[in-house]
Parts: C-alpha cells; structure tokens; sequence
C-alpha cells in the first residue's frame, strides 16, 4: 500500500512542476471566507491520484480536498491533498506538497508526502517508522519551550482564524519563534524531520493533517487534538510536537 501512495504523489510531480508560474487567472477559484484558492492543476491533481487508488484498490473510500469523497463502505480511506500550499503555489512561492494518506478503522496507517520544488519526499508506515528521500527521521531533542520553534495554521472558519491569532500571539511571546508557512503537510513533515519543535492548527481537515502526522509518531512525536486525545478522523483540532514538549504546548495554547 505504501508503494500505492509513493506512486501517487510522484505521479504529479510533472503536472505540478510544469504549471508552476504558469497557472491563469482564469483558472481560479475562490472558495469563499477563509477557505482559500483552487485551481485547475489542483483539480487535475486530484484526479491523477484517485485514478491510481480506484485501479489498485476499487473497493477502498477516498476522499479528497477538491473532488470530494468516493464511499465504498471500506474500512480503509485514502485522504488526497492534491496540491497543499496552493496560495504559495500560485504566487511562485515554492513551498507546496502533494500528500496522501490512508486510514484504516479511524487511524492513519501510512502516508506519503512529495514537495517537489525543494525535491523531498517524505513517507511513513505505522510501526515501521518515517524517512525523507530514504534517510530515517527523527524528532528533535528540545525540551525547553523558550528554545522551541513552532509553525502554525488554521481552518476555514473565522474562529478558527481567530484562535490561530491568539495561539500566534501566546507562542511569539514565549516561544523562540512561530511561523506560519502556508502548507500544514510540509509544516508537520518538518516537526517530524527536527526542523521544529511543534505544529498546531486549530480547524484542520483530515486531508491537512494525516499524511504529516503519521510522520510525526513514527519519527518518534507526539500527535493529538487540544484535549490531548489521539488525533483521528473526527479530531476537530491537531497539535503535534516532539513529544517533549507536548504538555507544555498544549497547556500555553488552552
């Protein structure tokens, strides 16, 4: 199954490469509120992967950010994130990912994540640990919030937003540093490689936040909502950490 996800998010790489700088402005939506821009190429993504998962597993439910979901009453569940980081996307800013994720009974299970510009693919497998272009991750070792660096998003919602600005405002004041970069799969793939110390998104979809967080525990951190529960698919919020500052994290954004 690993194998599947891997082709999948490799599959777009051309696609995604090819339009870069390229896209119209015609072939531009805006969802409304808060939800941001969609494409043609995010589109066409999307159905590049769905046709790789439907013909290697017909049986399997799929849901995707742009598309919507294919319900086959399965115990598994591909999430598609075809183009992650579309806004940097379309303004030529080359922090952007395809991810894919796929959960089995309410937990994700493996997950794949290619950011093509920057040439990182990144994959996990529950049990079996994460790796970025082949070299095993690992968590970094911080404990000391003060010393931490932290990357943060949001939903859809207008209080998701407002409850991004104030996790914002807690973290710049205590924190070494909080940024926000605009693609929640490359931001938690990074918690996961040790280039940061947590991640929290206050309203995330599934399809934001599998793929990265698979990749968090299985580089040896912790993934949860607010309340401090294993993050699954009904998870309204997510923070992930290092696992040693977890607790600390969660009590500052509370």
């Amino acid at each position: 199954m690993i194998k599947t996800a891997l082709i999948a998010v490799k599959k777009t790489e051309a696609l995604l490469l090819k339009n870069f700088h390229k896209v119209r402005q015609q072939s531009i939506n805006n969802k409304g509120g808060f939800a941001g821009l969609v494409s043609n190429v995010d589109i066409a993504a999307e159905k590049i992967i769905k046709n790789i998962i439907k013909k290697k597993y017909p049986s399997h439910n799929i849901l995707g950010e742009e598309l919507g979901a294919l319900k086959k009453k399965s115990d598994y569940t591909w999430l598609i994130d075809p183009l992650d980081g579309t806004h940097n996307y379309l303004m030529g800013n080359p922090i952007f990912c395809t991810a894919v994720a796929l959960i089995y009974k309410n937990e994700v299970i493996l997950s794949a994540i290619n950011a093509p510009f920057i040439k990182e693919l990144y994959w996990g497998v529950k049990g079996k640990g994460a790796w970025l272009n082949n070299k095993r991750l690992g968590v970094s070792q911080k404990t000391n919030i003060r010393q931490s660096l932290f990357y943060y998003c949001h939903g859809y919602r207008k209080k998701d937003v407002q409850k991004a600005l104030k996790i914002y405002a807690q973290l710049k004041m205590k924190a070494n540093d909080v940024r926000q970069l605009g693609a929640a799969s490359i931001e938690t793939a990074w918690v996961a490689a040790g280039r940061a110390e947590g991640f929290v998104i206050p309203g995330g979809k599934p399809w934001d936040v599998a793929a990265g967080l698979l990749l968090v525990r299985e580089a040896g951190g912790r993934a949860t909502d607010y309340k401090n529960k294993d993050w699954n698919l009904k998870s309204k919020d997510m923070i992930c950490s290092n696992g040693k500052i977890h607790d600390k994290l969660l009590k500052l954004i509370r």
